[in-house]
């Protein structure tokens, strides 16, 4: 565990009990270069990429290492577009404050008590600093109602590569006037802020000492690329997941890879929680019936395997590099997630439901039908360049980046004609069995 910024959350303002300067400062040393940065697998040799007519060294995929949102808060940043996530995060409000009461009402009243809650897979950008100010004013509002005091340890998860410098410099963003009466709640319940960099797939924490879970848009990733895929035995047919080409059996690779994961995180978290501790779970799935080739997430995945192709057809990415990239990703059904919970049997299903969210987050229309192709298709491209560019800087090299994003906006406004892209988002939310 490493801790890297400790500070009090006043309100909907943060008062750091040490100079923010100072704070900043150390977290630029300790993050710049991460030298705890662990991978799953031996380092890969460099090999040679063409892109653009010029050569760049390029290491196989370690998803420890290269997973990260597009760090920064620059035009094509994850902090700047990720209002998608940001919808889905607060579609969810009434279950996260659901399981917030519920963790609470599990600690012994009075002076002393401290609940300790997770964000795993804070990422980093406006999101963040969301889901802690909905947290601490639900846990706030329950200590006004009770007359009562306690202490919220918050801890931020993601892997090593996240722009955890950003987070922290963001908190400096909340401060400002606070109310007499928020004053008050705020010291009747701290909260006190640290960084915790780790993949969800290890242990994070020690054993029973976490009351809540929350995880948003993460789960949907998985700790590798299936074996049989990364090492060539077999090949996706020029997809980067799993599209109509994809042989049956590279789609059982992914699956059986997400079963894998999914019982790991969950024996795992369990472990970690307490008694009665609670898990808020919401990722990119699909609905009852579709097949793992369609649905929205399939829809744009596939679309981004075709511009990737138009750029092999020009010569600027070689057809091995296509062919032996795929993303570590599965979105599963809701039925497939059931029987994973209820196969492990360490969880109570307290809610399980599927919704579904415009891929362009911008687009608040009614219907079907998308209003502007074109600015759709931009959005959304924007949207999964954000969360999958350090991956194919990581493999195809930068000078692919702007070229491959125009030709996959080109091919989604074409695509948007048959209608808006929705993403099937899947929430469930766990409680910790006693048996």
């Amino acid at each position: 565990m490493a801790m890297f910024c400790a500070s009090s959350l006043l309100g909907s303002c943060y008062s750091p009990p040490f100079p923010t300067r100072l704070s900043t400062q150390r977290l630029q040393r300790g993050l710049a270069s991460p030298p705890f940065a662990r991978c799953s697998g031996p380092a890969t040799p460099a090999s040679m990429v063409s892109a653009g007519g010029g050569c760049a060294p390029v290491q196989a995929m370690t998803v420890e290492r290269d997973l990260h949102m597009a760090a920064g808060d620059g035009k094509h940043s994850y902090a700047v577009n990720s209002i998608f996530q940001r919808k889905t995060v607060m579609e969810i409000w009434p279950e996260l404050r659901k399981a917030v009461k519920e963790a609470v009402k599990s600690l012994s009243p009075g002076t002393g008590s401290t609940m300790v809650a997770a964000d795993l897979g804070c990422s980093s950008g406006p999101n963040t600093l969301l889901v802690i100010s909905e947290v601490m004013s639900t846990v706030r509002a329950h200590v006004r109602d009770n007359s009562g005091a306690m202490e919220v340890q918050f801890f931020l998860n993601d892997l090593p590569g996240n722009d955890f410098n950003l987070v922290f410099r963001s908190l400096e963003q909340l401060h400002g006037p606070v109310a007499a009466e928020e004053k008050a709640a705020a010291a009747a319940a701290p909260c006190y802020v640290a960084g915790l960099p780790g993949s969800m797939y290890t242990r994070i924490f020690p054993c029973q000492s976490v009351h809540l879970f929350h995880s948003s848009h993460c789960l949907i990733w998985r700790s590798k690329v299936p074996e049989d895929l990364s090492n060539g035995t077999y090949v996706n047919a020029g997809n980067i997941y799993i599209g109509k080409t994809t042989p049956q059996v590279v789609v059982k690779l992914f699956r059986e890879q997400f079963e894998k994961d999914f019982e790991l995180f969950l024996t795992l978290r369990c472990k970690e929680l307490v008694s009665g501790g609670r898990m808020v779970l919401t990722f990119a799935g699909r609905k009852r019936g579709e097949m793992p080739m369609h649905g929205g997430v399939a829809r744009v995945r596939e679309l981004l395997s075709e511009a990737l192709q138009h750029l092999v057809q020009k010569g600027h990415i070689e057809k091995k590099k296509l062919r032996s990239f795929n993303m570590p990703y599965y979105a599963p059904s809701g039925d497939e997630v059931t029987q994973l919970i209820k196969k492990n049997d360490l969880f109570d299903i307290e809610d399980i439901r599927l919704f579904e969210s415009n891929w362009d987050a911008h687009d608040d229309s009614d219907g079907y039908t998308v209003p502007d192709c074109s600015s759709s298709a931009e959005n959304i491209a924007k949207i999964i360049r954000a969360g999958i560019e350090p991956l194919i800087i990581n493999h195809f090299g930068e000078d692919i980046l702007d070229e491959l994003f125009m030709a996959y906006t080109s091919i989604l406004e074409k695509d948007l004609e048959k209608g808006k892209a929705m993403c099937p988002v899947i929430l469930v939310l766990l409680k910790k069995s006693k048996h």
